[in-house]
Order: C-alpha cells, then sequence, then structure tokens
C-alpha cells in the first residue's frame, strides 16, 4: 500500500536497486566460490561485473565507494554468516540482535572494498595504466591492512577460495596467500582490460598499446611461472622422518563441557578415545583440542590429598592417566597464573611427556575479541565475552616450539592458524611440523569450520610444515607440507584418527622473509596515486 500511493518511492528503490545490481551479483558470486559450497572456479570471474560498472564514463566518486560498499556486504555477510550461530546461541542475542551484528562487522569490512573501488575508478578515469597491474596491486594491499589493523580480519581473503587447486596455490611459499589473490584479481581485472581496449581506441587518438600488451604479458608469464613452479613442488617429497600422530575429536557440547556434573564425563570421553588409539595405533604423540579439558590444569603441588582443591585432583589424575598410555600428550586448558600480586587466564596449550611431566607450555597469542576479551573494555563494559572464564584472557608474549623426541613444532590455538604472520614467525628459527588445536563447536553445522579448516592449507604450503589438527567437534585432520588434506573427519562425530605423518624442516622464502611480495604490491599502490594526488 506504501507503493501505490507513493510511487515516486517504488520507482526510487527500482533505480537505485539497478544502480547496485551489477555489485550485488558479483557479492554473491565471490561469497559462492567459498567453502560451503565452495565453487572456486567462480572468484575468477566474481569481480567483472563490479569493474565494469565502476568504470563506466562520468560515474560519481560516492557512487563507486557505495557499489564497493554493497558488494563488500553480499560478500562478507556471504563469507561470514556463521558468526551469527556464535552470538545467538551462545552469546546469548537474539536472532535479530545476532543478525545485526554480522552485518555490523560486514559493513565494517565493506568499508576496504568501497576503498578499493573509489580507487580503481580514480585511477581508470586519471591514468592509462592497465587495471590488470592496478587492481590486484590495491586488492592486496587493502587485504593486508585489513589482516592487521585493529587486531586484524583476514577471513575471506579471496586467495582461500582456491584451497584445492594445489598446482596453483604452491607459489605461497614465496608471495603468501596474498600471491594467490593478485592472480585472481588480475584475472579478473583483465577481462575489463579487453572490454574497455575497443573503448578507449575509439576515444584516444594513438592510444598507447604498450602499456595494456606489457599487463597481459605480464598476467601470461606470471600464470606460466606459477603453474611450473607448483608442478615442479608437487612432484618435490619431504625428506623428514616418519611418525604416527593421533587425534582425538571429543564432540564435546559447547553448552555442557563447563557444567561440573559433566566434567568427569567428558574426561571419560578423552581417556576411552585416547586408550582405543594407543592399543590400535601405537602413536608417538596424541593431541587433544583447544581447552580439552574442562578444569584449571596444574601440576600437582606437595600438599596433602584433602588439602588439594578440584583442579589439582583432576589434574594429578590426568598425569597418572598420561603414564598408564605411555606416551606424549598435548592438550588445550586454561592456565591460571599470577603476576604482581594479581591472577590472570590464559589460553594454552600443554605437552606432557611418558612421565606426565610438563615439557612445554603456550600461551594464545592472538585472543578472539569478543570471544576471548573484550577490546575497550571500559567503555563497552555492558558486553560480555562469549566463553567461559573469570574476567578476559590474557595473551601470550612471544611464539614458542617445542622440542620433543620425535620432532620440532608450533602450537597454534584456535584462529591463530588464519594469520600469516603469526604462524611464520612462529616457524621463524625452523620446525619440523605445527599443530592447531582449536574448538569450533562455536561455529554450528555451518560453513564456518569448513572455511576455518581450508585456511590451514596456505599456512602448510608458506612454510612447507605439515598441519595437524584437533577440532572438539571437526573438522580435525592432517595436511601434508604441499598442502594436501591426507585425511579429514566429519563435524560432530566423536572419534580418534590417527596417521603416519612426514616432518619437513625446510625453511621456505616466505618463512625467511616474509611479506615481501606485499610490500611491492603497497610500493606500486602508493605510486600509482601518487600521479592522482600530484605527490610525485
Amino acid at each position: 500500500d506504501f507503493f501505490v500511493s507513493n510511487p515516486l518511492k517504488l520507482i526510487s528503490m527500482v533505480r537505485w536497486i539497478k544502480k547496485i545490481i551489477l555489485p550485488l551479483i558479483s557479492g554473491g558470486l565471490l561469497a559462492l566460490s567459498f567453502p560451503k559450497p565452495g565453487i572456486s572456479i567462480l572468484a575468477w570471474i566474481a569481480l567483472v561485473p563490479l569493474l565494469f560498472d565502476i568504470t563506466r564514463k562520468n560515474l560519481p566518486k560516492k557512487e563507486t565507494f557505495l557499489k564497493g560498499f554493497f558488494f563488500g556486504m553480499v560478500y562478507f555477510f556471504g563469507t561470514l554468516y556463521w558468526i551469527y550461530h556464535s552470538v545467538h546461541i551462545y552469546g546469548g542475542l537474539s536472532l535479530l540482535l545476532s543478525i545485526m551484528a554480522v552485518l555490523l562487522l560486514s559493513a565494517y569490512l565493506s568499508l576496504y572494498t568501497g576503498l578499493f573501488t573509489y580507487l580503481i575508478s580514480l585511477l581508470h578515469n586519471k591514468t592509462l595504466y592497465p587495471m590488470i597491474l592496478i587492481a590486484p596491486a590495491i586488492w592486496i594491499s587493502l587485504e593486508y591492512i585489513r589482516t592487521y589493523l585493529f587486531t586484524g580480519f583476514p577471513w575471506s581473503s579471496i586467495g582461500y577460495s582456491q584451497y584445492k587447486f594445489l598446482s596453483l596455490i604452491q607459489i605461497a611459499d614465496i608471495t603468501g596467500i596474498y600471491g594467490i589473490s593478485f592472480l585472481i584479481v588480475a584475472f579478473n581485472a583483465a577481462f575489463l582490460d579487453i572490454m574497455l581496449l575497443k573503448k578507449r581506441l575509439s576515444e584516444i587518438p594513438f592510444y598507447p598499446l604498450a602499456p595494456q600488451v606489457a599487463g597481459f604479458l605480464f598476467l601470461i608469464i606470471a600464470f606460466i611461472a606459477t603453474f611450473s613452479y607448483g608442478y615442479w613442488r608437487l612432484s618435490q617429497q619431504a625428506s623428514g622422518n616418519t611418525i604416527k600422530i593421533s587425534l582425538i575429536q571429543g564432540n564435546i557440547p559447547q553448552d555442557k563441557k563447563w557444567e561440573p556434573a559433566f566434567q568427569e564425563e567428558v574426561m571419560n570421553i578423552y581417556k576411552e578415545l585416547t586408550r582405543k588409539a594407543v592399543t590400535t595405533d601405537s602413536p608417538q604423540l596424541v593431541v587433544w583440542p583447544e581447552t580439552a579439558i574442562p578444569f584449571l590444569f596444574s601440576e600437582p603441588s606437595v600438599n596433602l590429598p584433602e588439602q588439594q582443591n578440584l583442579n589439582e585432583i583432576m589434574s594429578k589424575d590426568l598425569i597418572e592417566f598420561i603414564r598408564e598410555i605411555n606416551t606424549y600428550l598435548l592438550f588445550g586448558s586454561i592456565r591460571k597464573d599470577m603476576e604482581g600480586g594479581q591472577e590472570f587466564f590464559t589460553n594454552s596449550a600443554f605437552l606432557l611427556n611418558k612421565d606426565g611431566k610438563v615439557t612445554y607450555i603456550y600461551d594464545k597469542i592472538h585472543l578472539v575479541p569478543f570471544g576471548e576479551y573484550v577490546p575497550l573494555r571500559k567503555f563497552l563494559f555492558f558486553i560480555d565475552k562469549l566463553t567461559v572464564g573469570i574476567g578476559d584472557y590474557r595473551p601470550g608474549k612471544y611464539t614458542k616450539r617445542a622440542i620433543s623426541p620425535f620432532g620440532i613444532f608450533s602450537t597454534l590455538i584456535c584462529y591463530e592458524i588464519i594469520f600469516p604472520g603469526l604462524v611464520r614467525e612462529s616457524l621463524r628459527e625452523g620446525g619440523d611440523f605445527m599443530i592447531n588445536i582449536t574448538n569450533d563447536a562455536w561455529f554450528g553445522n555451518t560453513s564456518g569450520p569448513y572455511q576455518h579448516f581450508s585456511m590451514a592449507v596456505f599456512r602448510a604450503i608458506e612454510n612447507r610444515k605439515p598441519v595437524i589438527r584437533a577440532a572438539n567437534t571437526g573438522i580435525s585432520g592432517f595436511i601434508d607440507s604441499r598442502g594436501r588434506i591426507l585425511t579429514a573427519t566429519p563435524l560432530f562425530e566423536r572419534m580418534a584418527l590417527s596417521m603416519n605423518i612426514r616432518l619437513d624442516n625446510r625453511r621456505t622464502f616466505y618463512t625467511r622473509f616474509g611479506d615481501l611480495f606485499v610490500y611491492f604490491c603497497l610500493v606500486s599502490t602508493i605510486i600509482a596515486l601518487s600521479r592522482i594526488f600530484k605527490f610525485a
């Protein structure tokens, strides 16, 4: 009735929808390229409608930003919608408020895509630079900034859509994930350059073809080099020793694991699965997930049993279990410590040897905002974090490798695995493999666990280290140093998974030197933009 009585409003809305229809299509195509459904080929054409739309003649600057913004809203909401499950089911927010929270996060992330389209439009209108070279450099620059600004959130980086395309993504051990994103955006931009070439030839007398030809040659050479390098890397075999590792997927309901009445059952589940794995497969190392044990682990004191608290009693029981199975155990636990007379808590990983002695402790460095701590708590005092515990968790101060009889490894807890720089730092001094313990029960049966697992593929390739991943509800699995997913568990199944893993002690270019490729993109972007704003 409103639109019938206000036909001008209806006409205005239709016109506005027509203005953003191509960006919406691009956002939808790109979202579909990520798991799930993971139609990865769509990423190679997803940006074409958007790029074509923002390079039309006489398009207002504000409109170019808004087109990129609405593209980002569909792209990011389509890949991050699963966050609503965490804040709705476990955060206590209503369904409407939880969806609004995801929309708010998507709106923040869409500022980057809005800036991308704004800058691309400026460069297109004021320069003759080929988009094949400029668009990917700007995209990578913004993707990198998004990875670290305001604690960082690199989820949904476009390169992750290609985690199964092994011959393409091997170059990540030089460029990191950003090299894959660069190629995808460049391929999309090539379509734009082809569509615009005829138009520019008709509009500009003596139009210089050299930059366009150079752009296409660069793209062809880049793909030839990438695939050649990829096939060569895939033909190489890691020369390290082989060890057997067992992963325990307890599938503990998130809303029950911290109930006192359920603690003993949780421990019995992990113990029983571990006994079966040890009896059947004789692993050298058993891995339990993040915060697997429902108590604060601590090495028992010399107090008499009646003076010990429940945490010490259960810790002592776990140590006795380790001696029983006679193997190493890595597990996640909340750790309590003291500093300056004040107690604090950390999300930690412990390695116990066959005698039950703690030989390694790693405190999680990159905590999840609103999941493990509340940023700007003085101003956001009315918000509490999702995870169980007293107050905010304190981040660890430094990366730490475990040195064991079966190899040297680093541990990444939960979403630390999605930060390339943090993973690289943990292996800069060398190592044989990495372990990722996580609790993806927060995500429910959404695309979240699949996306989280897919990102680990790139960390394996970037550093040439196999990834051993133990998740409470899945997906747990083994990834070799070439990025091949050797085996993976389904979601929400209680099981043990054992496998022989070949270690790899190589140090890659990326591990040694980091994001040099990104710095090249940043410098290229600055130089290109300086021509517009007359800084050069």
